[in-house]
């Protein structure tokens, strides 16, 4: 059942969730195990001696609450994978992402969701279909989710920009990449919804 969290819960979730080598299999396993973020980071040093690591490197209470301000100021939200918030079918997935940020109108979470993605290079008639598609969808109430992308990506989210469309970034939420969708993140921004499970700062590169 989802559980809002209070603001010391949803900083110890993302620090516990940017500590090095804790990944989101790692993380769930650890909240399963210790009840809590908080009881987990308190453990950590333990389990990483016990199993043979170098030391645990705890994302620290000042780095987590740089983040949240920041993120804070951008009119964005750090949310829980156990919020009631965070969209229901991401948090099917197994392991879930521990954290997102979000930005936008998140009543769009509310609709139902399909992904539509392809090629950078895509041909003329790709992109038609791709740009139909999107359009047709987002008009009967499904919330086009791309990856901002050159190609594909960038038309399926333009074709439904008015009905809503979800770009999810590799990089973190504050990175345009490509940079030739700077306008395309901004309409996004204002009127559909930017996800990212990375820091602010996190670059994507083509690689």
């Amino acid at each position: 059942m989802p559980v809002a969290l209070s603001e010391e819960e949803r900083r110890d979730w993302l620090r516990l969730a940017r500590s090095d080598g804790i990944g989101p299999t790692t993380f769930h396993r650890l909240l399963r195990t210790y009840g809590s973020a908080k009881l987990a980071l308190a453990a950590a040093p333990e389990i990483a001696r016990r199993t043979g690591r170098a030391a645990f490197s705890a994302c620290t209470e000042d780095e987590a609450d740089k983040e949240l301000r920041a993120l804070q100021r951008r009119g964005a939200r750090l949310l829980a994978s156990c919020e009631p918030d965070y969209p229901k079918l991401l948090a099917q997935i197994d392991p879930a992402p521990p954290v997102i940020a979000v930005q936008g109108d998140l009543a769009l979470f509310e609709k139902p969701a399909v992904a539509i993605v392809g090629s950078r290079n895509a041909s003329a008639a790709g992109l038609r279909m791709a740009r139909e598609l999107a359009a047709e969808l987002s008009s009967r109430g499904y919330l086009i989710v791309s990856g901002l992308a050159r190609g594909i990506d960038g038309a399926a989210h333009r074709a439904a920009l008015d009905g809503g469309t979800a770009a999810v970034l590799a990089g973190g939420l504050d990175h345009i990449y490509p940079q030739d969708h700077a306008a395309l993140y901004e309409e996004i921004a204002a009127r559909g919804l930017l996800i990212s499970e990375n820091t602010l700062g996190a670059n994507a590169t083509a690689r």
